[in-house]
């Protein structure tokens, strides 16, 4: 496929590594020199130096026989136009913008083919709040990701001493809980994949991802660890976007402050939102902190734009009693380093944004696609479409399905049923596959799988 990303910042630049190691035709147009320079280094990647909305330096990247446009440039207007030039001049067949200003995207006529033709609209901030969302809503999870409209759901455990499957072979899930069904997708130990067997022994400090129906997780959060307390008091530092939809999220279902330096955003803060309590200060005061009663706090989320203020207020908050801690980090340097020690989880939010992106990228009808492990894995829901001639999956049992190495099914979603997959489940037309992918230069056999035969048409 031939893809245009418009902006080599942290989204366009991650996208493009993900993109380019499997085997598309890709080019990032950016302004910064510097960053093109870089990318071109380290990736099999084009780059054109212009500005993405001009006409000539869209045709230089090749957007006359281009497939997809991907704008996401730290501009909604620069995004947007360019999603126009290439519809108007070059018939770009699908484009793909980032949006992050609420005003527009609450219009949604705006964006059609007979005003702003933009195909997909993603909004950076909208993702990031619903994925720390889940998090508050799954306490002791390290990430939580819904499919099918949130019939099913992944989550990422760190399993603990003493929790009852600790110890014992995977297949005795099913003896622990007869009346749940629920399958263990992926382990991570010690940082590398182990592929579960029944005979898989889950050892202290696993990173386990299980999958089952919304209403099983924390049946099943409960077998691997120890549940931890609801969340009821949050403290929020940073008011800006992503602090302010968060908290207007969760506000009338725990106890939330806001700690912003800004007077203005602080009183705009006040106005919108409803039973936040708004502070105007420091989350690195600790006098500040102290006041608050920050060791009350079963929740402190560091969401600032600024890495380096986000990790100190966090380990300040923690080092005052705050129960967990979660921080975004935009660098994606630092969150391997910081995860785990004092910070319960650090939070890029590229890696939950590139996501939403890759699902119109991947060939086939792919429904959604989560990048898990920080980029190392993926978790991806796929429709089966066909009959058992012309698809490669529909009317097979899965244990007769030749799955890529590193890969496992984990779930089927069948209209409103959750099925956990079971060697004899067979596949049919129209389900929702959720596979799991420990190695994803296998990414695109996977996506041949869900491919349909000519005789199918």
């Amino acid at each position: 496929m031939k893809i245009i990303i418009l902006g080599a910042g942290q989204v366009g630049g991650t996208l493009a590594e993900h993109l380019a190691s499997e085997a598309n035709d890709i080019t990032v147009v950016d302004t910064d020199s510097e960053r093109l320079r870089d990318l071109g280094d380290r990736l099999d990647i084009r780059t054109v130096q212009g500005r993405a909305s001009l006409p000539t330096v869209l045709r230089q990247a090749g957007a006359d026989d281009a497939d997809m446009l991907v704008a996401v440039t730290n501009s909604d207007e620069t995004n947007m136009v360019a999603c126009q030039v290439a519809y108007s001049l070059f018939h770009t067949p699908t484009k793909i913008a980032r949006v992050r200003e609420s005003a527009y995207l609450t219009r949604e006529e705006l964006f059609d083919n007979d005003h702003i033709p933009v195909d997909v609209l993603i909004s950076p901030e909208q993702v990031v709040t619903n994925y720390i969302k889940r998090l508050i809503e799954h306490p002791g999870s390290l990430q939580v990701i819904d499919f099918a409209e949130g019939k099913a759901q992944l989550v990422a455990v760190r399993a603990y001493y003493g929790g009852p499957l600790v110890g014992q072979q995977l297949r005795q899930i099913r003896a622990h809980m007869p009346n749940v069904d629920t399958r263990v997708a992926a382990i991570f130990r010690r940082d590398r994949p182990i592929t579960p067997q029944g005979d898989t022994v889950i050892e202290a400090d696993d990173e386990v991802f299980f999958i089952a129906a919304r209403k099983d997780i924390r049946a099943v959060m409960g077998e691997l660890r120890r549940i931890d307390e609801t969340n009821k008091r949050v403290v929020i530092a940073g008011g800006g976007q992503i602090g302010e939809r968060l908290a207007e999220a969760i506000e009338s279902r725990y106890q939330v402050k806001i700690i912003e330096k800004s007077p203005a955003r602080c009183r705009q803060l006040s106005d919108t939102l409803e039973s936040t309590v708004v502070l105007q200060g420091s989350a690195s005061d600790k006098d500040l902190m102290l006041e608050e009663n920050i060791a009350d706090a079963d929740l402190f989320l560091a969401l600032t734009n600024d890495d380096e203020a986000n990790i100190m207020s966090s380990l300040l908050a923690k080092r005052l009693g705050a129960r967990k801690v979660m921080t975004i980090i935009n660098n994606p340097a630092y969150v391997d380093l910081v995860q785990g020690g004092e910070i319960d989880i650090a939070i890029s939010p590229q890696l939950a944004t590139i996501g939403t992106l890759l699902a119109h990228v991947r060939r086939g009808d792919i429904v959604s696609v989560h990048s898990l492990r920080r980029g190392a894995a993926e978790a991806i829901e796929a429709v089966a479409h066909g009959d058992s001639k012309s698809s490669k999956v529909v009317g097979k049992a899965i244990e007769d399905i030749s799955l890529p190495p590193g890969t496992t099914i984990g779930a089927i979603i069948r209209d409103e049923e959750v099925l956990i997959a079971h060697d004899d489940t067979v596949i049919e037309s129209g389900d929702h596959v959720i596979l799991f992918v420990v190695d994803k230069k296998h990414i695109r056999d996977v996506e041949k799988l869900f491919h349909v035969g000519l005789s199918f048409f």
